[in-house]
């Protein structure tokens, strides 16, 4: 810890833990997720949250859709109305275009094909992104790698230095 400070420290292992078996949590960790699929999807439409697309807040369904009214019309669409996550959503009371996620099996992925569609979808590629983005992926690379075209499967590839040194390094401290 910083400045030598030193600290009496107890772990405690649970019984009968099993890394690869499904917890679900008992209560809702935010009025935006919901549920299951919604915590699974979040790490993949968080990053909406930078951009002009809805992610669902002001439906029930917040982090297992997302949409805009901009984008190309599909056969599934939403309207972002207030409730309790969401008291002035984005595109409140407008018609959404975009895609239904509650289906789909995130766990452990991270999936940015969805938010370079969308980007590369939208007419107003200036209006795309907010400065909220960068907060949210940590720097202003993962925006410019979208802005280029860069693919998915590439943009993943410049992580795993970093991602293989972090693994490595947390070893030591895995208990599980």
């Amino acid at each position: 810890m910083k400045n030598k400070i030193q600290c009496d420290l107890s772990i405690i292992t649970c019984q009968n833990y099993n890394k690869q078996k499904k917890y679900s949590l008992p209560i809702k960790p935010s009025p935006n997720l919901p549920n299951d699929i919604a915590i699974n999807l979040y790490p993949s439409l968080c990053f909406f949250e930078g951009t002009n697309v809805s992610v669902g807040r002001g439906t029930e369904m917040q982090f297992q859709i997302y949409g805009a009214p901009y984008l190309p019309t599909t056969e599934f669409n939403f309207i972002p109305k207030p409730n309790e996550g969401a008291k002035h959503p984005k595109h409140e009371n407008k018609v959404c275009f975009g895609k239904n996620l509650s289906q789909e099996n995130m766990i452990d992925k991270i999936n940015l094909e969805w938010i370079i569609s969308c980007y590369k979808e939208t007419q107003n590629k200036e209006t795309f992104f907010n400065d909220f983005f960068n907060k949210l992926a940590g720097n202003d690379k993962l925006q410019q790698q979208i802005k280029k075209g860069t693919s998915a499967n590439e943009i993943k590839k410049t992580w795993s230095e970093n991602l293989n040194k972090y693994n490595n390094m947390r070893k030591k401290y895995l208990i599980y």
